[in-house]
C-alpha cells in the first residue's frame, strides 16, 4: 500500500535549538528579551500491563514540539511529535516546544520505568460489542480515509467513514463496524455496476508505536480484486512524505488461489523506504488464508520480522545489511491501518467471478512488549 501527504513545512528555529544561542540572545547585538514558548507537558495515560500512552502539547498556539526518548537534549532534528506514543520499556522522555517569532521553551523531562517483562501484553482493541446493532469502532483509536482513490494504487472503491452519508456510502449499511459477533468487519460493497465502497482505518494522529510485537487475528476474503491489509506508516508522514517515513505491511493478500499464482494461497509482508523495498511471500502447503489466522511483526531496532500464527514462526526477516536503500525505521513511531481495497494496481479490477459483499473480519489487534 501508499500514501502520500503534504511536504515539510517551514519553521523558524533559533536559540539554542539550532544557532547555538541562550534564551533572548542575538547575534552581532547587545542581549534582548524575546517571548518564549511555553515548555511542553507530558501526559501518560494507562495502558495495560504497566505500560502507558505519552502526550505531549503545549499552551503555544501552533508550536512544534520535538522530542527524545533517550533523555539527550531535543533539538530541531529530533523527533517531531504528531501522535500519542506508547511507552512499554524504561526511557526518559525529553520535550522543547519551538515558534516562529519566539525562542524556544526550556525542555520538559520524564522518565518512565515500567519494568515490563518481555512478551506482555501492554496495548490492545479486542473490538469488544455487548449490544445486538453493529457498533462504530473506538473513535479513540481509529480514524478513516475516505473518498474515491484518495491514497494512490489506482483503487477502485470509495473509502467510507462511519456515520458517513455522502454517497455513494450509506450510514445506514456501514463499511466498517464492530459486530455483535466481537469482530471487526471491514466489508467492501458494489453498491451500483462499477461502484464499489469499502473502509480504510487508521490510528493516525490518536496511537502509535515504535518497537514491540504487533499482531491482528483475521481472515481475509479471497475474490479477484479484493486486497485487504494490516500495515504502518511513519508518523513523520505528513513531513516528509512517504515512502522516506517508511512503510511496513504485516499482512497483504490479493488472488488467493488463482492458478496464475500456481494455484497456491499466499499472503506477504513487506518493508518500503526510500530506494528500499522487499517483500516475502508465505504460502506452506495447504494455507489459507479464508481461515482465521494471526500476523504478526516484531520490531526491533535495526530488524523487522513477520510471522503467521506464532512469533517462533518467523517466515521473513529484514536488516539494513540485507536491504539497499534508506532504512527509515529507527527514526520514530508509526500509525496502524486497516484496509479493504478493491481493484488497484496489484489485484486488478474485479471480474464475474468477485464476490459482494466480501469482507475482512478483525478479531483483535495487539501489541507486545519486546
Amino acid at each position: 500500500m501508499k500514501t502520500g501527504k503534504a511536504m515539510f513545512p517551514a519553521v523558524l528555529l533559533c536559540g539554542f535549538l539550532l544557532c547555538g544561542l541562550s534564551s533572548g540572545q542575538t547575534s552581532g547585538g547587545p542581549s534582548t528579551t524575546q517571548a518564549q514558548a511555553t515548555a511542553p507537558t507530558i501526559t501518560p495515560t494507562a495502558a495495560q500491563n504497566g505500560a502507558v500512552v505519552v502526550s505531549l502539547s503545549s499552551t503555544t498556539s501552533g508550536a512544534t514540539i520535538y522530542y527524545t526518548i533517550d533523555g539527550a537534549p531535543p533539538t530541531g532534528s529530533s523527533i517531531q511529535y504528531s501522535a500519542p506514543f506508547l511507552v512499554a520499556s524504561n526511557m526518559t522522555v525529553k520535550a522543547v516546544a519551538t515558534a516562529s517569532g519566539l525562542s524556544a521553551s526550556n525542555v520538559t523531562s520524564r522518565s518512565f520505568t515500567p519494568n515490563i517483562s518481555p512478551g506482555t501484553l501492554v496495548w490492545s482493541d479486542e473490538f469488544s460489542n455487548s449490544g445486538s446493532a453493529h457498533a462504530q469502532p473506538n473513535s479513540q483509536i481509529w480514524k478513516y480515509d475516505v473518498g474515491t482513490n484518495c491514497c494512490g494504487n489506482h483503487e477502485l472503491e470509495t473509502y467510507c467513514a462511519w456515520g458517513s452519508t455522502t454517497g455513494p456510502c450509506d450510514a445506514s449499511n456501514p463499511n466498517a463496524y464492530v459486530g455483535s459477533d466481537g469482530y471487526l468487519h471491514i466489508v467492501a460493497e458494489q453498491r451500483t455496476a462499477g461502484v464499489y465502497t469499502s473502509a480504510r482505518l487508521k490510528t493516525e494522529g490518536l496511537f502509535s508505536f515504535q518497537y514491540g510485537r504487533i499482531e491482528a487475528r483475521m481472515m481475509l476474503p479471497e475474490s479477484q480484486g479484493m486486497w485487504p491489509a494490516f500495515w504502518l506508516l511513519g508518523n513523520n508522514i505528513a513531513t516528509i512524505q512517504w515512502p522516506a517515513c517508511g512503510e511496513l505491511d504485516v499482512m497483504e493478500h490479493i488472488d488467493g488461489s488463482n492458478p496464475r499464482n500456481g494455484g497456491f494461497d499466499w499472503v506477504q509482508g513487506s518493508i518500503h523506504g526510500t530506494k528500499l523495498n522487499g517483500g516475502i511471500q508465505y504460502h506452506p502447503t495447504g494455507f489459507s488464508a479464508a481461515a482465521w489466522h494471526t500476523y504478526g511483526m516484531i520490531w526491533t531496532k535495526g530488524q523487522i520480522q513477520y510471522y503467521v500464527d506464532s512469533p517462533s514462526n518467523v517466515y521473513a526477516t529484514f536488516t539494513p545489511a540485507t536491504q539497499t536503500g534508506t532504512w527509515p525505521f529507527d527514526q520514530g513511531a508509526q500509525f496502524v491501518i486497516l484496509n479493504l481495497a478493491v481493484g488497484g494496481d496489484w489485484p486488478g479490477s474485479p471480474d464475474a467471478t468477485t464476490v459482494f459483499p466480501s469482507a475482512m473480519l478483525v478479531d483483535y489487534v495487539r501489541i507486545y512488549s519486546n
